[in-house]
């Protein structure tokens, strides 16, 4: 299992960097093919001979049953240019620095070029796109897939044994491309690039973002026409809750058994890793099984037995509730939560609409589409756990019939008709139950955050209404940025704030620069409010630190989870059009070392640049929001 050799590596290596690998070429990657050789293919192109034989432009948008890929190539791209590249992802994919200098690197992100296929045998690795479904605003979509992404090959690290699916998005139609062309426009193709990035360094569980390439030969149709571009990007898993959504919706359980088994066994560690007690029952966290304990016959303290299923599903749902305790800690806003949206995996994944907040607004959703207000930032943990209810649902046949679920009758039939109201009732039941879980661990991961941010050492039952909510309404109602008054809190001098006349003046340093807004406020009023808040946390910085707060080790600590660099929309929208309508291209660089290291007060770059994308966003360039078309 890999994290066995993850411990085994770390327990040999004493901290040095004997045995670390410094880096390969992208060609001398270690590459392998586990999705595509576990997985039934498309029955049309069962083999990639059978794909790479048949013209590209054949291989047209077509309902796919029984497979859960298509093998298919990316298309040519003319005269790629390579616009930027991750260090941060090139160092995680375990690729030597200088490397994306190389042709060779430049044309395999383009898509011109397979690793892992022979020409010659006709044979070898192969990319494909995925097959998937999914709920979009609360209604059944059908097929959907990778209409514009494909997949490469996976490789894994040796320096920290992660295993990634390297794909390209943008790289031409597929069979799920719908009515659409499989491209990806250069707006959209910037944006996803840096908040991938950008996300990671925050450390919010995301798919990654290795190079952005501008394809200068392309113009592709959406509201008007754009250029084209390919993002390479890479993650641990591709998998969605949309891939089960597809196979429940169309009955294949036997399908949904496999897919489930191979998730379990190669996408995490195993069986045995995943959680072995349901952390609901005794506000405990759950743990893993250990070593010689019996997969599929552990029974809940509520009567409900827990299969390696029940546990796997689980994990899924603790590891997504984890994520969007995060999301809603740094206040970022998916704005398309679908069930093809959302991650086995825990990732946050494929960004068209998001948007993190500028001033704290509750109801606020990145989408203009969205006129339901279905994805705002309030409802992501509820629309969240709504996906993750329908992925219950496709496993609850193989969690509900509990110990007998490897039994021949049940593995090939299903089941009887006269146990199917107990089977329901039973998964029914569990789903309920992992709900509360889902909640336990939103909760434990949002307070973890939240204190950290305001600089605490220990969560007390108290802070979550005298400290958290009451400075979120504070928030709200004086209309204030949100990341930025946790930075700027991170260089208050609580040793100063000892009166009212001094948490009076110090409120105002949260304020816009064009004063005090918001509906009913004035100067006063705002500033009493922020004071009285001051005092609250400054006794529980007092509490926690001792008297005077130990200032110095405080703001260093709250420095290191409190950005003072954010991609917020308009900063976004500013690169996009210096380098789309300006041509230029250092900006990408310069803003994605930004993101890359978003703790730090100064980057080298112009101070006076640096301190525009961390000030205040301009008034007219709050809350933007834009469309589903990239």
């Amino acid at each position: 299992m890999r994290l066995a050799q993850m411990a085994a590596y770390l327990s040999t290596s004493n901290g040095s960097t004997a045995g670390i690998s410094q880096g390969v070429s992208l060609a001398d990657l270690p590459k392998s093919w586990t999705f595509t050789s576990s997985l039934p293919a498309d029955e049309k192109f069962s083999t990639p001979a059978k794909s790479h034989n048949t013209a590209r432009a054949d291989i047209q948008p077509r309902m796919v049953k029984g497979a859960l890929f298509t093998y298919i190539r990316p298309e040519q791209s003319e005269n790629p240019e390579l616009l930027a590249v991750s260090p941060a992802a090139l160092k995680d994919l375990n690729i030597k620095e200088g490397e994306e200098k190389a042709e060779d690197f430049k044309e395999t992100v383009a898509g011109n070029v397979l690793h892992g296929w022979n020409e010659e045998k006709q044979e070898g690795g192969y990319p494909w796109a995925q097959c998937y479904g999914g709920w979009q605003f609360g209604s059944w979509a059908g097929q959907l897939g990778d209409g514009r992404a494909i997949s490469l090959f996976e490789t894994m690290n040796p320096n920290t044994n992660i295993r990634y699916e390297l794909q390209l998005k943008g790289a031409g139609m597929t069979p799920y491309s719908r009515f659409a062309d499989g491209k990806a426009v250069l707006r959209s193709s910037i944006r996803e690039f840096i908040v991938s990035e950008a996300l990671n360094a925050l450390k919010i569980p995301t798919t990654r973002a290795l190079s952005l390439t501008l394809l200068p030969h392309e113009k592709v149709r959406r509201e008007t026409l754009e250029p084209g571009a390919i993002v390479a990007r890479f993650a641990q898993s591709w998998l969605r809750i949309g891939t089960f959504d597809i196979l429940r919706a169309r009955g294949d359980r036997d399908l949904i058994r496999q897919l489930s088994t191979y998730i379990a066994e190669n996408v995490f560690d195993g069986w045995s890793s995943l959680p072995g007690r349901n952390a609901a029952d005794d506000g405990k966290a759950a743990e893993p099984l250990s070593t010689g304990v019996d997969k599929d016959s552990i029974e809940g303290p509520a009567g409900l037995e827990e299969n390696r299923f029940t546990r796997l599903y689980r994990e899924i749902v603790r590891r997504n509730a984890q994520t969007v305790a995060k999301w809603q800690a740094y206040a970022f806003t998916n704005g398309v939560l679908n069930t093809d949206n959302t991650s086995i995996f825990g990732l946050s994944i494929d960004f068209g609409p998001f948007a993190f907040l500028d001033n704290f607004e509750p109801n606020y959703t990145p989408n203009h589409d969205d006129h339901m207000l279905r994805y705002t930032y309030r409802n992501q943990p509820t629309i969240i756990w709504w996906n993750l209810t329908r992925l219950g649902e496709s496993l609850g046949e193989l969690m509900g019939i509990g110990s007998r679920v490897d039994d021949a009758e049940f593995v090939e039939k299903g089941v009887r008709q006269e146990d199917a109201d107990d089977l329901v009732s039973r998964a029914e039941g569990l789903i309920t139950r992992v709900g509360e879980e889902y909640k336990s661990v939103f909760l434990a991961e949002y307070k973890r955050l939240m204190t950290a941010r305001l600089g605490l050492k220990m969560f007390k039952d108290s802070d979550f209404e005298e400290l958290f909510s009451e400075l979120l309404d504070t928030m709200e109602a004086l209309e204030l940025d949100f990341n930025q008054t946790f930075r700027k809190l991170s260089n208050l001098t609580v040793s100063e704030l000892e009166t009212k006349e001094a948490r009076v003046k110090a409120a105002g340093v949260f304020f816009h620069h064009e004063g005090v807004t918001g509906t009913g406020n004035t100067d006063e009023s705002a500033r009493n409010r922020i004071a009285d808040w001051l005092a609250k946390w400054q006794a529980r910085v007092y509490e926690d630190w001792g008297p005077g707060g130990n200032d110095k080790e405080r703001m260093v600590e709250m420095n290191k989870v409190n950005p003072n660099f954010i991609p917020k929309s308009w900063i976004l929208d500013e690169v996009i059009r210096r380098v789309e309508k300006n041509g230029e291209r250092e900006i990408l660089d310069r803003v994605l070392n930004m993101a890359l290291h978003p703790f730090e007060e100064s980057w080298g770059w112009c101070a006076e640049e640096e301190e525009r994308y961390c000030g205040d966003v301009p008034r007219t360039n709050r809350s933007m929001q834009c469309s589903c078309s990239s």
